[in-house]
């Protein structure tokens, strides 16, 4: 259903990948910079406000209707689970406790996981560091769609059947691209959120674990602000791997859309990336960027010449291999 997509492959390149040269750059240029890579201890307050606000939402909907359940789950629940996976990112990089207490930033992970309902802080850690250590790289960056993706979902209908359901190909790729052997902290996160749904359910109920789960699955697909993960790293500018978005929803994703910008000084809590666009100006005001996540999302559905092959990807190599 649908006409079908226009291409049939991955735009293969075999350049490195363009952030560390020009973090060398701007550096070099900007030694400032460097005073902006330090923990963000405000994280702690707001991230922990976040829970306590969706703890909140579970008792408020506990007694309403189903239909006003998924309602809720759609309008409110939905956004705060998804900034909950923006904040879950500045955890992983260790932004609010800083590298020093590592252990206290993945303890602190999972209990920001918790009003998510399905537990991914500790994996997403693990996997995040390839993703910007070895940005496309086959077989290793699972943020890049698998080849069954890119292949099935190759029409107009298609591409919305995977954009609604693109938070199981997030949770499930990394499992079947790059398999990684269980952690001790895995099980952990695991175990702490299994408990956490069940003294949800005891607690307030089942319509109160459902829009917790309906929340997190419709937060990372057909909500709004799910553009960015299309937006973030789909080649919508020609040879471009990464692109940023400047506008309001920036507020709720901790400064997400800077997105070259993170993957060019990644020790820079998100806080602090609007100050390094302002500092080296003419490496970011140049580059092509979105000025919408909702035309984004629309775009790459609707556009024929968009699909989930529409990624940059490198072909490994032998130290990749070796590292994984």
């Amino acid at each position: 259903m649908g006409s079908r997509v226009s291409r049939e492959d991955f735009e293969w390149v075999y350049t490195e990948e363009p952030h560390a040269q020009r973090r060398r750059e701007i550096l070099a240029k900007y030694p400032e910079i460097k005073s902006l890579m330090k923990p963000d201890p405000n994280l702690i307050w707001i991230i922990t406000m976040m829970f306590l606000v969706q703890l909140a939402s579970f008792y408020l909907v506990k007694d309403l209707q189903w239909k006003w359940v998924i309602f809720w789950a759609f309008v409110f629940g939905s956004s705060i689970n998804h900034s909950v996976t923006l904040a879950i990112h500045e955890i992983s990089h260790n932004f609010p406790f800083g590298h020093h207490r590592a252990q206290w930033n993945r303890w602190f992970g999972i209990f920001a996981n918790l009003p998510f309902g399905i537990p991914y802080s500790i994996s997403y850690k693990m996997y995040h560091i390839d993703h910007h250590r070895y940005l496309g790289a086959a077989g290793i960056d699972v943020d890049a769609p698998s080849d069954f993706e890119a292949w099935f979902f190759c029409t107009t209908f298609r591409k919305l059947i995977w954009v609604v359901f693109q938070p199981l190909f997030l949770f499930l790729r990394p499992y079947f691209i790059n398999p990684k052997p269980i952690t001790y902290l895995e099980t952990i996160n695991i175990v702490s959120q299994v408990t956490f749904n069940i003294i949800v359910y005891y607690v307030f109920g089942i319509k109160s674990l459902i829009y917790m789960l309906a929340a997190s699955l419709l937060g990372l697909g057909l909500n709004p602000i799910s553009g960015h993960l299309i937006a973030d790293h789909y080649m919508f500018f020609k040879g471009q791997d990464t692109n940023s978005y400047y506008g309001p929803f920036n507020f709720f994703m901790f400064n997400g859309g800077y997105h070259n910008e993170h993957h060019d000084f990644p020790n820079i809590p998100g806080s602090r990336l609007p100050q390094v666009r302002k500092i080296a100006a003419e490496y970011y005001d140049e580059l092509p960027h979105h000025n919408s996540w909702v035309k984004a999302l629309y775009d790459f559905v609707m556009d024929d010449t968009m699909s989930p092959y529409l990624r940059i990807k490198r072909p490994q190599k032998g130290n990749e291999i070796l590292n994984k």
